[in-house]
């Protein structure tokens, strides 16, 4: 597992990535925390392997997505580690254009699932900000539950333009 650090505006991130794809990309603090990485914060510290190409092309990502771009999601190749449910419902966050959004019960409606189950897949994505899960809101349109934090849900649907 190669990994690094990744400074954002909305704060520090930590990557993780083997040479299949993208593993992690989660906000130091937020729940769930490199769930599934043994060590990762401490060999956050210690891995000169940012110079991996997963590495670079998710770093590459963020910077244009920061920068107010729309990279595409197929520009970061993807490994993500979960239940076959959590892995259908971030595919179905993959799909979720840019500046859009869908709230847990339309997803739910989707995946014939409940939107509790819905939710607490979409909780633990492993991948902030390149799988957006910011862009899943409560009934009705309200702002809740985001892992790193509803200022940072926020502030992403801020950047898109889907929230003032």
């Amino acid at each position: 597992m190669f990994t690094c650090d990744y400074e954002s505006p909305l704060g520090r991130m930590l990557l993780a990535a083997d040479d299949a794809g993208l593993a992690g990309a989660w906000f130091y603090g937020q729940r769930y925390f490199a769930f599934g990485l043994e060590d990762a914060e401490k060999s956050a510290e210690t891995d000169a392997s940012a110079d991996s190409p997963v590495l670079f092309a998710a770093r590459r990502w963020l910077d244009a997505y920061f920068a107010g771009g729309r990279p595409s999601v197929t520009d970061v190749p993807l490994a993500l580690r979960g239940t076959a449910f959590q892995r259908r419902v971030w595919g179905v966050l993959l799909a979720i254009p840019y500046g859009e959004t869908r709230t847990y019960g339309e997803l739910a409606a989707v995946l014939c699932s409940s939107p509790r189950a819905v939710g607490a897949a979409v909780g633990k994505n492993p991948v902030s900000v390149i799988v957006p899960c910011h862009r899943v809101l409560g009934a009705g349109g309200s702002l809740t539950g985001y892992a790193g934090g509803l200022e940072r849900k926020q502030a992403l649907l801020a950047l898109e333009d889907t929230w003032t």
